[in-house]
């Protein structure tokens, strides 16, 4: 079974955007997806990125006209200043880590489930009651966010390294086995095109 690393982030607007799209690529390859939530102000910072707030005027008009188009273009509810980011994405993920080791959900429906709360629904998903009606929704027992946090932790924290040696700069970014790197959600397609060797 080929593997897949897919990097995310709990409150990134392409992860959002990117939807469950990944799953039928995942379907028809067979892929095992190494599902890893990462800190991506950290991965910023250890790459040269810079966040959203911080960068030039003209790159922040650029990106809010971009959501706004992609949205569109995909059909997908999308608030562009949501109430509340950014916010805390470290015990969303921890949850998404906890349900990953312990539980039998649907994590790709997960990742959507706390990123569509973010930027459709202008929820807090800092909060527990928010995490826990994501993790729900994806089929998992909500009460698995508080299990093991010094262990989901440290696996968050290890997710940001690994995916700085990994080549990762930004979210959504998928890596193969054979170190095909795709970073956003538009290149899904180039994704399952590689996979299935036309591209």
């Amino acid at each position: 079974m080929p593997k897949l690393k897919y990097y995310f982030a709990t409150i990134s607007p392409y992860t959002y955007l990117a939807g469950e799209r990944l799953r039928p690529v995942v379907e028809k390859h067979g892929l095992q997806v190494d599902f890893r939530p990462v800190d991506l102000m950290a991965v910023f910072a250890a790459t040269g990125g810079v966040p959203p707030g911080q960068r030039h005027a003209s790159r922040q008009e650029w990106r809010l006209q971009e959501l706004t188009r992609t949205a569109k273009k995909l059909d997908m509810p999308f608030n562009l200043k949501p109430a509340f980011w950014p916010t805390n994405m470290a015990p969303s993920s921890y949850a998404f880590i906890s349900a990953k080791n312990h539980g039998d959900g649907d994590l790709l429906g997960l990742s959507f489930a706390f990123t569509r709360a973010c930027w459709a629904e202008d929820k807090d998903i800092s909060q527990p009651d928010v995490i826990a009606q994501c993790m729900t929704a994806a089929g998992f027992d909500p009460a698995l966010a508080d299990k093991d946090m010094a262990g989901s932790a440290e696996e968050y924290a290890r997710n940001a390294e690994e995916a700085v040696t990994d080549g990762v700069f930004g979210a959504p970014f998928y890596i193969t086995e054979d170190d095909q790197r795709f970073w956003g959600q538009d290149r899904i397609d180039d994704l399952d095109a590689v996979l299935s060797g036309t591209l």
